[in-house]
């Protein structure tokens, strides 16, 4: 062991709200330990969100460890500002052992047992490491966008903050996640042209039968349902999350309406060439297959109902109120006065730096419940870890109880 090595039980890399979550429990159990991040505490929800961003989920799931919502909008949705200052309010709540501006280089086996981890100038021989560092690394950007003309503006989702940051002109928006659809609407109510292209993402209401639909299945329990019981298994990572809103008190995003009102949409982006975007023929089957998944939603609601025997106002089927015309026109960005494209097709994890055997054949990490095979090394705060809760504020209390448990060989209830 080198003379400038520090030695330590545990280290965690990542100090948003699930690196956090696990320092609050390892302070709760007196378990000496280091959180390092390389930015600030829980910066994503600052530096990378626009400017009206808001949870899609209600206040009441907000239940970080020892930290539940306390304000008085148990069912409203939390604006950005709200956001940040629920998260430092966490941060500032006990007393984490926190280095801001630490970035983690690299993480490797160590000759003596446990791992070697370098930080900046430091270095820390840990039995245990907890990489909560998350899975939103590396933009996404396609590698033909190089090629298009330097004239039209290009930008990813996590660097958009408002309309009047772009140029005047139409908008091109690329994927239709929760990203894309929201910055839809964000764009579309400033007043300007908006051409999405619509990808597989599914869609779920805001309120059905008299309740939140996160409220429904709350109660249904789908947000305890664990990997291993999904249909997809391990598949489940792979999926999109359903696009919906809480903007003004939370409403349906349908881009059907959207296109009523004037959005143009197009099937998923193929490529573009020579200026011109060129799509897929699929407009009409993703958008029929969101309202399909919308509508399975529904009918487990209304099986719920049923069979729990509760009195809920009945609602009619939803019937789209604009329809695709056939063929598959490719857009001329120039002709259609495009003058910006916002990519919104996502992340690529990032675990360069991380020299340990625990991921597949596709550089994936593996895990059970955040546990990989590699002894006293672990994953926290990545989408169905464990439940579909896992990567939200309503279910990393339990899964960063579960490997404070895991690194002190005790049951550890959940706060």
């Amino acid at each position: 062991m080198s003379q400038n090595e520090k030695t330590i039980p545990v280290v965690i890399v990542g100090g948003g709200q699930a690196g956090l979550s696990l320092s609050w429990y390892l302070c709760r159990e007196a378990v000496d330990h280091v959180v390092l991040e390389a930015g600030t505490a829980c910066h994503s929800w600052d530096d990378e969100r626009w400017d009206n961003f808001c949870l899609v989920t209600p206040n009441w799931q907000c239940q970080l460890p020892g930290h539940p919502y306390a304000g008085n909008d148990p069912h409203g949705f939390m604006v950005k500002n709200e956001i940040i200052d629920y998260v430092r309010s966490f941060r500032d709540s006990f007393t984490p052992p926190l280095r801001e501006h630490t970035r983690v280089t690299s993480v490797t086996r160590h000759e003596e047992g446990g791992y070697r981890v370098v930080a900046d100038e430091a270095v820390w021989h840990a039995q245990h490491v907890v990489i909560a560092s998350g899975a939103y690394h590396d933009a996404v950007i396609p590698g033909y966008a190089g090629a298009i003309d330097p004239a039209i503006v290009q930008i990813h989702s996590q660097d958009y903050r408002n309309a009047a940051q772009l140029p005047e002109g139409a908008v091109l928006v690329v994927g239709s996640g929760q990203s894309g659809a929201q910055i839809v609407e964000d764009l579309h109510l400033e007043g300007r042209k908006v051409h999405l292209c619509v990808g597989t993402a599914p869609r779920v209401s805001r309120f059905y039968r008299g309740r939140d639909v996160v409220d429904w299945l709350a109660d249904m329990k789908f947000y305890d349902l664990t990997v291993d019981r999904h249909p997809l298994r391990d598949g489940a990572r792979d999926k999109t999350n359903h696009y919906v809103t809480g903007r003004n008190g939370g409403h349906d995003l349908d881009l059907r309406q959207f296109a009523k009102e004037g959005v143009g949409l197009h099937g998923t982006l193929e490529a573009i060439r020579d200026e011109v975007a060129h799509f897929l023929p699929d407009l009409r089957e993703n958008l029929d297959d969101a309202d399909k998944t919308n509508a399975d939603i529904k009918a487990s609601i209304d099986a719920h109902i049923a069979r729990v025997g509760i009195a809920a106002p009945v609602e009619a089927p939803y019937v789209p109120v604009w329809e695709p015309e056939r063929g598959n026109t490719p857009l001329d960005l120039k002709a259609a006065g495009i003058a910006a494209i916002l990519w919104c097709i996502g992340f690529r994890p990032d675990y360069r730096w991380i020299d340990v055997p625990v991921f597949n054949g596709a550089t994936k990490p593996v895990w059970d419940r955040g546990v990989t095979d590699a002894p006293g090394f672990y994953f926290l705060g990545l989408p169905w870890l464990h439940t579909w809760g896992s990567g939200r504020f309503s279910g990393i209390s339990r899964d960063a109880a579960w490997l404070a448990g895991q690194i002190t060989g005790k049951e550890i209830p959940i706060a």
